[in-house]
């Protein structure tokens, strides 16, 4: 990933993925987490591109068939956190190439808060914190521009 992307400027821990079992017969039980900022800022338009790469990538690392990795690209503003998926569904917007883009958490009050459509895990007051911790890096970026 950072030879893709650049340098890491945030890396959570890893957190365990209970939420649900969609993944389960492909990935197994026991599945893992993190959430990883890059230092380098894309511009949005950038995003389906970039999950192009990450699907070409998750397919490099596959085994049998089966993904070892699933990488979730997005990016946040100020405002918002924004998810790119290869699913459509009511609430998304096509991009590009097979890609779709999701507002997953927006920003109200002093921190982030979910729709009715975001996935349980992005939530968890775990999952808020750790975006909301991003989020302030990324005001400090732009701030030093």
């Amino acid at each position: 990933m950072r030879a893709k992307f650049g340098p890491c400027d945030y890396e959570s821990a890893s957190l365990y993925f209970t939420h649900t079992d969609y993944y389960q017969q492909e990935f197994g039980s026991g599945l893992k987490k993190a959430f990883v900022s890059f230092t380098r800022l894309i511009p949005p338009q950038r995003l389906s591109r970039i999950k192009i790469i990450t699907n070409k990538i998750e397919e490099r690392l596959s085994r049998d068939g089966k993904r070892r990795v699933n990488i979730d690209p997005g990016y946040l503003d100020l405002s918002k956190v924004i998810l790119a998926t290869t699913k459509d569904f009511s609430h998304r917007i096509y991009l590009a190439g097979g890609i779709y883009a999701e507002v997953t958490l927006f920003y109200q009050a002093g921190g982030f808060k979910a729709w009715p459509w975001t996935y349980p895990d992005y939530q968890t007051d775990e999952y808020i914190e750790i975006f909301n911790l991003i989020r302030g890096l990324y005001a400090q970026q732009i701030k030093g521009r």
